[in-house]
């Protein structure tokens, strides 16, 4: 399946990044090979084969829910640089407030 260079450059824009011409020349080839890699894996016969979901022995590790005492909110705001209304201030990471 090939993906075009516009492909590239509309999910760019909704991931708020930019790329040059040469840059998305390159992400469209390379996502073009990397999909007709995984869809080689349509072509394989897992007739029989159980679903696997995880490699992990799921476990649950369970413990008593007992509310403990907090850290003096003095003691972790000692080394904080700013703040506000009891809350640390760190700079915006969004220009605009974003679109959410």
């Amino acid at each position: 399946m090939k993906i075009s260079e516009e492909e590239v450059r509309h999910v760019a824009k909704l991931s708020k990044l930019s790329f040059s011409e040469s840059e998305t020349t390159t992400f469209a080839t390379t996502l073009s090979k990397i999909v007709d890699m995984v869809e080689l894996l349509n072509e394989v016969d897992t007739e029989g084969v159980a679903i696997t979901t995880t490699m992990a022995d799921k476990k649950n590790v369970m413990r008593q829910d007992v509310a403990e005492e907090g850290t003096d909110r003095a003691l972790l705001f000692k080394n904080v640089p700013e703040k506000e209304n009891h809350f640390i201030k760190v700079p915006a990471i969004l220009d605009d407030g974003g679109d959410a």
